[in-house]
Parts: structure tokens; C-alpha cells; sequence
């Protein structure tokens, strides 16, 4: 009896409804990371040494409070003014969400010891002058969790577009 062993490259692909259209025959090597002098990290644009300094920091301080806000410890109308619209809802109904499974009311703090999340490390990517990802290393008691953003310059600020929990 013999035995055939199917690649995956000699396999049908199907159409199903629904899914995106993907080459299943793609590349397997992960990509060449080619650095560019006077760019450090994957930065798309070069950036000031100084300006990169200060907007991971900010990015830092405005991660921690993101974290704070969804533990139920800071109120989300402390980062109105530097988040859009659509996250600022995104963000209370996830505050909203947790303080219903933990028993509180958000940004009114918890009752009793708690663990407090910390942000221990913020990375930057410089997409355009104007556009700027951040990943973002948070420490939650022995859990490692990670947080990505989308930091645009808009009507003269920083502001939060986009923010995922992972």
C-alpha cells in the first residue's frame, strides 16, 4: 500500500464566502530587515533624536492612563482631549465592561488590595511626521499584556486613533 503525502502547495484552494482572497503559496521566509542609517527601529521617516524622546514619553504617560482607566482607577475624561472620538467610546465601554465584572463603578476606583497595572516599556515607529505607532509593554501583577496605538498629530496635538488590547 502506498502512502501520498499532499504539500500544501499542490492542494485546491476553495472559495468560501466570506474570507479574503490569500495566496495560500506565499513566501515562508520571514522578511529582510534592512536598517537604514539615522533610523532607528523600523522608522518610515527620520526623526530628532529630542522629539522622539519626548512623544515616547508622552506616549508612556498616556499608556499608563489608559491602563489605569480600564482597571477602573482614573476616569476616561482624563484623556479626552488627546484621543478621538471613536477610541474615547471604545475605551469607556471597555472601562464600563470591567468595572461591571469587578463589581465597581469606573474611575472610582477599587475596593480592597488590588493589583495595579504598570507600563514598563513604550517602542515607536514613525510612519510620517504626522503618524506615529506605538507597542506598549504592560506588566499586570505576573502577566506581561501588550497594548498597540496609533498616535496622529491633529489640530495641533497628539491624539490617540487607534488602540488595541492583546
Amino acid at each position: 500500500m502506498s502512502v501520498s503525502i499532499l504539500r500544501p502547495d499542490t492542494l485546491p484552494m476553495a472559495s468560501i464566502q466570506g474570507t479574503l482572497a490569500l495566496d495560500g503559496t506565499a513566501d515562508q521566509a520571514p522578511p529582510r530587515l534592512v536598517p537604514v542609517p539615522g533610523r532607528p527601529g523600523g522608522d518610515v521617516v527620520p526623526v530628532d533624536r529630542k522629539v522622539r524622546r519626548q512623544l515616547e514619553q508622552w506616549c508612556h504617560r498616556y499608556a499608563q492612563a489608559v491602563v489605569e482607566i480600564v482597571s477602573g482607577d482614573r476616569p476616561v475624561t482624563q484623556v479626552l482631549r488627546w484621543t478621538t472620538p471613536d477610541v474615547y467610546a471604545t475605551l469607556a465601554r471597555r472601562a464600563q465592561l470591567v468595572a461591571r465584572a469587578g463589581g465597581h463603578r469606573p474611575g472610582e476606583g477599587r475596593q480592597g488590595p488590588a493589583v495595579r497595572a504598570q507600563v514598563l516599556g513604550v517602542r515607536t515607529c514613525f510612519v510620517s511626521p504626522e503618524r506615529v505607532e506605538a507597542s506598549v509593554h504592560v506588566r499586570y501583577g505576573e502577566r506581561s499584556r501588550a497594548i498597540a496605538a496609533c498616535f496622529e498629530l491633529i489640530g495641533g496635538r497628539w491624539q490617540c486613533s487607534a488602540l488595541e488590547f492583546a
